[in-house]
């Protein structure tokens, strides 16, 4: 089954933000966040289901080697990412996205 995803204005931003933070501490880290952040959706897309809700109906999946998390919310057949937030940042600030 093929899902639609759909990345938020907001969620982009994040990853744009990340991306410019790591790229500017070391020339090249920004596209391996970008390859991390690409794989995590990936997996998000082959099985949404894989990750456990953590608040209302918002999951989250966490990006491997980095300390930020993707989060999403699934309904039928439409996974909405809200969010791609470092993992010590307060979960106020997306919980409000929802």
């Amino acid at each position: 089954m093929t899902y639609r995803l759909i990345i938020r204005p907001q969620a982009e931003l994040d990853i744009q933000d990340a991306f410019e933070w790591y790229e500017a501490q070391t020339l090249g880290l920004g596209s391996e966040f970008i390859r991390a952040v690409d794989a995590c959706l990936s997996a998000i897309g082959r099985n949404p289901l894989a990750y456990q809700i953590i608040y209302k109906q918002a999951r989250q999946a966490l990006i491997r080697r980095f300390p930020y998390r993707i989060l999403y919310v699934f309904d039928q057949e439409i996974i909405t990412v809200v969010a791609c937030f470092h993992s010590k940042r307060d979960p106020k600030s997306w919980q409000a996205r929802l």
